[in-house]
């Protein structure tokens, strides 16, 4: 017997990726509201009736307002930003403990991580939790990104015959330190002060890498780069959908380069440990439509429909 899905927002990137999954699935029955009837709310409400779980692929408040159309019908799971700080939604990024996978199981109310978060928060929860640095340490980060995250105009944009010239460089923006992933990043990592976060958007279309540098000297205890990059394989080791790089010697280390769209496509995400026992740098790549998106929302419903959550992913 097949699980109804819906997907609320299903002419969105987002959305489109969603549906593109669960279309191959025999598993599956979609759910699909004609075009004329997507601000519909009487017909929303009667599909998500009808729907075993329902995805949110909308704006904060029209998935604020779906929540409410929504009721008690159907199990939701929520990609945009409006429910990911919210105590009472199940976080979507079971591999960080077992505890975000139990509560992510039982969900009726799951809310999927942001791609930003995703790649920061994969380095730094482990790195708090396992007391590798304090929970008040000073973190920057830095990421960059492909276009394909930034919006239908910007996308246009992007891949018109007329795009300005800064667009085919690497355009740093959220300058004012108030992206909107912030709270999310905070909150999961267990840091106590907001870091910093400085994004960039690249002339590709899809995939990311996110960097946090870390200046040992700062430090109240010393740690190693091997120490680092063990912690990271023990933390990991049963994760179906992360994978953590081996420290590259020196010599490698000089003459690699770490390209941010090697996972489009893919619903993984890596972790590299560069550097040195003075100066470590984390690194988690992804794909910010894949593991950073679609594909953490899919492996969301497979868990809440208690199968193997790498189904129709890998």
């Amino acid at each position: 017997m097949s699980v109804k899905v819906y997907v609320d927002g299903q002419a969105g990137t987002t959305g489109l990726k969603i549906v593109s999954r669960l279309e191959q699935r025999e598993d599956i029955s979609l759910l699909k509201i004609a075009d004329a009837d997507r601000h519909n709310n009487v017909k929303r409400a009667e599909i998500m009736a009808e729907a075993d779980f329902t995805f949110l692929c909308l704006p904060d408040d029209a998935a604020r307002e779906a929540v409410t159309l929504a009721g008690n019908s159907t199990r939701l799971i929520d990609a945009s930003t409006a429910h990911r700080t919210n105590p009472k939604w199940a976080y979507g990024f079971p591999e960080l403990a077992p505890e975000f996978r139990e509560k992510l199981r039982d969900s009726r109310k799951t809310a999927v991580p942001g791609c930003y978060a995703s790649g920061f928060i994969s380095l730094l929860y482990p790195m708090v939790k396992h007391g590798l640095i304090p929970a008040d340490f000073p973190v920057f980060a830095y990421a960059t990104s492909g276009y394909s995250g930034a919006g239908k105009n910007a996308i246009a944009i992007y891949e018109g015959k007329d795009k300005p010239e800064e667009f085919y460089s690497p355009r740093q923006y959220a300058l004012s330190q108030q992206h909107k992933h912030l709270p999310e990043m905070q909150l999961f990592s267990g840091l106590t002060c907001k870091p910093m976060f400085n994004p960039i958007i690249c002339d590709y279309y899809s995939g990311m890498v996110v960097s946090v540098p870390i200046q040992t000297r700062m430090l109240d205890q010393k740690i190693s780069l091997a120490q680092v990059n063990s912690m990271f394989q023990e933390h990991y080791a049963d994760a179906k959908l992360v994978t953590v790089n081996p420290v590259l010697s020196e010599q490698e280390q000089k003459s690699f380069f770490l390209a941010s769209n090697t996972l489009s496509g893919k619903n993984k995400l890596e972790i590299f440990t560069f550097g040195n026992d003075e100066q470590i740098l984390l690194c988690a790549r992804l794909d910010n439509l894949g593991k950073g998106a679609s594909g953490a929302a899919v492996q969301c419903l497979n868990i809440m429909m208690g199968i193997d959550e790498t189904t129709g992913l890998l």
